[in-house]
């Protein structure tokens, strides 16, 4: 099992920057990979951002591409995501998301809150 702890999250202005962090606990040298996704009110939760820890390969989807940068610290235990020029759309809570496998997510964390103020 691995366990998945969020922290990072808060209230920024638009155009500001905020860095999400993900701590794994437990079996971590299963995770192959790694990702960030985000819900918003009456919205489907939506994938933003994953690294394939195998060859550290990322995917960004087209709305944050160019403004948020994915990685890990060199133990791949922690994750992060750099989030920049924030727009009011970016606001949701964010969920990190472990798995064994390149192409699934097995693990969840519970999530943290970024709000973007205009």
């Amino acid at each position: 099992q691995v366990q998945l702890t969020e922290s990072g999250g808060g209230l920024v202005q638009v155009g500001g920057s905020l860095r999400l962090s993900c701590t794994a606990s437990g079996r971590t040298n299963t995770i192959a990979l790694m990702g960030w996704h985000r819900q918003a009110p009456g919205k489907e939760r939506e994938s933003v951002a994953s690294i394939n820890l195998m060859g550290d390969t990322t995917y960004y989807a087209p709305s944050v591409n160019g403004r948020v940068a994915i990685s890990t610290n060199n133990a791949k235990n922690t994750l992060y995501l750099d989030l920049h020029r924030l727009k009011p759309e970016d606001a949701a809570v964010y969920y990190c998301a472990a798995g064994d496998t390149p192409t699934r997510y097995t693990y969840w964390g519970q999530g943290t809150q970024v709000a973007v103020s205009s």
